[in-house]
């Protein structure tokens, strides 16, 4: 089995396992999320890819993190994840790319990602639920961070804190690579 029909067969068993533990109908989530009842039925039946902004809408509507969405099984409470797990999730011909490093839920969903741009490239990101703060860090080169219309520019060496319930972006507007530790902290869905 490849690791693909792996991941979508763990998406498949795992948005229908906290849908149903959340006391969600299809509906409902469908709702929260912002993704039809449709792409939702075929999420849960694995007869689906959905795009990694599809999967991050349903995780923040059920208050858990992507890692937990994308968990093949649920392990002890001490977790290694060696480097042949590290899940690759967005990536650009030119060798951008955004790596799920590690995930958790406390209590809500808490996320570590490494981020590599390329010059010239940005990713872009919807609000995330009120109450979710990002930090990064960053390791190379010059992140430019815009946080609704506002540019903030943070050196290698340098970290930002923000709050990411507003439309946000990552960009590399310098001649080299820009490489940072990205970490997410959703707040629990109540």
């Amino acid at each position: 089995m490849s690791d693909l029909d792996l991941l979508t067969q763990s998406l498949a068993r795992n948005v229908k396992r906290w849908r149903t533990e959340r006391g969600f109908t299809l509906d409902a989530l469908a709702a929260r999320a912002g993704v039809s009842r449709g792409m939702l039925i075929q999420i849960e039946q694995a007869r689906t890819n959905p795009s990694l902004g599809t999967v991050v809408k349903i995780g923040d509507a059920l208050g858990i993190s992507i890692t937990t969405l994308l968990d093949y099984e649920q392990g002890p409470k001490v977790r290694i994840i060696p480097p042949e797990q590290v899940v690759r999730l967005w990536h650009t011909d030119a060798g951008s790319y955004s790596r799920l490093l590690a995930g958790t839920e406390a209590p809500g969903p808490l996320e570590m990602w490494e981020w590599r741009l390329m010059p010239g490239e940005s990713s872009r990101s919807d609000p995330h639920p009120v109450g979710t703060v990002e930090i990064a860090h960053v390791t190379a080169g010059e992140l430019t961070l815009t946080v609704e219309d506002a540019e903030y520019r943070v050196p290698a060496g340098s970290s930002v804190t923000f709050e990411a319930n507003a439309p946000h972006a990552y960009g590399n507007r310098g001649d080299v690579p820009a490489e940072m530790t990205l970490t997410v902290s959703v707040p629990a869905v109540h």
